[in-house]
């Protein structure tokens, strides 16, 4: 994996909101390669595709797709080509969000894709049980995210902490060497702490840190907490 990506690792998903696209979405990544590069902790982020050249051209933080279609070059009209966003400056992408579900079979072809192309596979799942099938794929990243909790600011590693734990202890059975992060709900560095403690390696998040009025500052907050909590690896 790139360098930058080592952990604790925060990972910003941009999704589509209105203050991460276009001319803002390169304002808000260039906030996260601030905090990364004032505090050292690794920070990442996933904007949309029309924003990827743009962002990756802007930052030297790693950047991330939303999705890429297990497909490969040729007559596949809408879909999202994996050597496309590489091209644009994409490190890697996130696979299976609840908000871009995949069959297993489909979640396995986009591993071997992004594997092939070079590209960092970031998977999210929404329970250990799922969790743990998609770690006999080998992704590089499992992220478990339980839907239900997808911003509504009630953070999983306090309101779960059970489906964190988990599925760190079944993954770890299936592919002891895959990080772990953690999202849904986290808007606070003590959720991020929190995460940290109960064992994973950095988390998702998207719009306690989108959203908020200040992201710059809650971005350094995560980090701050981050270090902290003693995760941090030089």
């Amino acid at each position: 994996m790139p360098e930058k990506l080592q952990t604790p690792l925060i990972m910003v998903n941009f999704k589509t909101y209105l203050e991460a696209t276009g001319r803002k979405a390169v304002e808000l990544a260039e906030k996260a390669e601030k905090v990364n590069k004032e505090t050292n902790v690794a920070v990442a982020v996933a904007p949309q595709f029309s924003d990827i050249a743009a962002v990756a051209k802007a930052v030297e933080i790693p950047v991330f797709a939303q999705h890429i279609d297990p497909i490969t070059a040729g007559s596949h009209t809408g879909h999202v080509l994996a050597d496309s966003v590489k091209e644009a400056g994409a490190v890697g992408t996130l696979v299976n969000h609840s908000e871009r579900q995949l069959k297993l079979s489909e979640i396995n072809k986009i591993i071997e894709i992004a594997r092939e192309k070079g590209l960092v596979s970031v998977v999210c799942a929404n329970n250990p049980q799922i969790s743990t099938a998609v770690a006999t794929l080998k992704p590089d990243i499992i992220a478990i995210e339980p839907p239900e909790l997808i911003g509504t600011g009630i953070p999983v590693s306090k309101a779960k902490p059970e489906v964190v734990t988990d599925t760190i202890r079944l993954v770890r059975k299936v592919y002891p060497t895959v990080t772990v992060l953690c999202g849904a709900g986290i808007s606070r560095g003590e959720d991020v702490a929190a995460a940290l403690k109960l064992g994973t390696q950095g988390v998702l998040v998207a719009s306690g840190v989108v959203k908020a009025k200040n992201p710059y500052n809650v971005l350094l907050e995560f980090a701050q907490e981050a270090i902290k909590a003693g995760e941090l690896k030089t």
